[in-house]
């Protein structure tokens, strides 16, 4: 007898909870209940759920034109690749649907790069991390190797090879002649919120800029804000020469973009690369809005503010609740709570008591709020976390 499978493949091992309304950093339950999203869809919704700037933007767009393919001009597109390389590091964008998508697109940018700079596929390797995640398709969890992500999907794609995070010398030692590109996480985020450790990502710099490597950063969570400035590189002081982002930048509409400083942005001309949906003219009008909030006067200043206040405060409570909580990880509103009891029953407790949050590797509980969040959401939040953390210590709340 066949066994039965739902009409859904069961990729996710889903909490039984539906959504159907959200208002800024709150989202309403089909059964009425209020909770305060801390999970921001994994570090997407970043300027909270139906801002008004970006229903109005959508829906303007989707009362003009949907969709038209990548093979005519699409005016969003060139203003938003244009706002995009004013404000950073880039000469020029490539735009497309997801994470995934565009780290995809950096790893065939650095491949072809190489292969037009050296006349064939000499530089074809790419450096990767330990403990890295960098998307689902064939090609990303061979290069975030987790063995959880990989089991079942081998023969993996060829080209990767791994160090330990944070550990320079580790990587100068892996370099070989057939190496061309390195691939790590600002922050690694899947794999426990560790940022990189003070001078790792100048170390790399300055190992790509002696063995001729492309620089590729995986700021697919880490960008558009989440860490106090538009990417979290900015705050190392380094230059990077590809970049993929996504999450954020839609701020729920799937988006996703490569950014690349010359030459490297010139290896992926027309018909080497391409996409059906990316940069559609519904994601760019949302992509723009979003800018529009992200790059107002003042806006990632507070941002920054906001995550001072919150990690202080999570301190505190890290302090007051140690048989639950053992430290707090990360930068700006990329947070991560260390458990000292299983993540798995924290998360639980803090859906008890009307908080989302996520989890990662390490035992930790992931801190995602959206970037609009002020000093009311911060405190209930803490007060959720303490309530949560003192049912699990077996106080009374």
């Amino acid at each position: 007898m066949m066994s039965t499978i739902p009409a859904l493949m069961p990729t996710y091992a889903r909490v039984d909870l539906s959504f159907d309304r959200g208002e800024g950093a709150w989202l309403f339950a089909t059964d009425g209940r209020r909770y305060l999203d801390f999970a921001s869809g994994i570090a997407v919704t970043a300027l909270g759920h139906a801002h008004p700037a970006l229903v109005a933007a959508l829906t303007e767009q989707a009362g003009k034109i949907w969709h038209t393919s990548n093979l005519f001009r699409i005016p969003g597109q060139e203003r938003l690749a244009e706002r995009l390389v004013a404000a950073s590091f880039a000469d020029s964008v490539l735009f497309c649907n997801s994470g995934a998508e565009a780290i995809e697109a950096s790893l065939k940018l650095a491949r072809r790069y190489q292969h037009d700079r050296l006349g064939g596929p000499v530089r074809w390797r790419t450096l990767v991390t330990r403990n890295a995640f960098h998307g689902r398709t064939l090609a990303t969890i061979a290069a975030g190797g987790q063995e959880k992500h990989t089991h079942g999907f081998e023969p993996l794609v060829e080209g990767f090879d791994r160090v330990p995070y944070g550990d320079l010398e580790a990587a100068r030692a892996a370099i070989t002649p057939a190496t061309g590109s390195i691939l790590v996480e600002p922050i690694q985020g899947e794999g426990g919120l560790h940022p990189a450790p003070a001078g790792y990502l100048a170390g790399l710099r300055a190992l790509a800029d002696e063995h001729g490597l492309v620089l590729i950063l995986d700021e697919v969570q880490t960008g558009m804000g989440r860490t106090g400035t538009l990417f979290a590189h900015e705050a190392d002081g380094i230059i990077p020469d590809v970049v993929a982002t996504a999450k954020g930048l839609g701020a729920g509409f799937p988006l996703g973009a490569c950014l690349a400083r010359l030459p490297y942005a010139r290896a992926l001309t027309a018909g080497t690369h391409g996409t059906t949906f990316g940069g559609n003219p519904l994601a760019m009008a949302v992509g723009n809005a979003v800018l529009d909030v992200l790059l107002a006067e003042g806006f990632l200043a507070g941002v920054r503010d906001t995550a001072a206040r919150l990690r202080a405060k999570l301190d505190e409570l890290v302090a007051a609740h140690p048989t639950v909580l053992a430290g707090v990880r990360g930068r700006g509103l990329m947070l991560g709570l260390a458990c000292a009891r299983p993540n798995t029953d924290v998360l639980a407790a803090l859906r008890t008591e009307g908080l989302l949050a996520v989890p990662a590797a390490d035992n930790v509980v992931r801190l995602l709020p959206p970037l609009i969040i002020g000093s009311e959401e911060i405190d209930t939040a803490v007060s959720l976390i303490a309530r949560a953390a003192a049912r699990l210590a077996g106080e009374t709340a």
